[in-house]
């Protein structure tokens, strides 16, 4: 098993999950997060004074799959987030040792 984490941009947020669930993937957890890469934030003005905004607001979405729906997953992923601008995104792929459904027990793949 493995558990895919992706920083994007939120606009693209609804265009990635529809990839994704079109490649068989059936859940994932969002999260609103602030960072930045190599764009280093940007200058906004507001009310007349210019001010560094050096986190930007991202998507971090995790999705534990099977070792077979990776690649897949990888693709749909970078697809539908894809602008083509800086700040797009990155993907991370993590080993996923053990997974549990609270609810019913079930471990490993079943639990997904």
């Amino acid at each position: 098993m493995k558990l895919v984490t992706a920083i994007i941009k939120p606009f693209k947020l609804d265009d990635v999950r529809e990839a994704i669930s079109e490649v068989g993937i059936e859940g994932l957890t969002v999260t609103e997060v602030k960072g930045f890469g190599r764009q280093k934030g940007h200058t906004e003005l507001y009310r007349g004074a210019e001010y560094q905004v050096d986190f930007l607001p991202k998507v971090k979405l995790e999705i534990a799959t099977n070792d077979d729906n990776v690649e897949r997953l990888v693709e749909a992923i970078s697809k539908a987030a894809y602008t083509g601008k800086i700040g797009d995104g990155k993907l991370f792929v993590y080993d996923l040792e053990q997974a549990v459904r609270i609810r019913t027990g079930e471990a490993d793949a079943e639990a997904l």
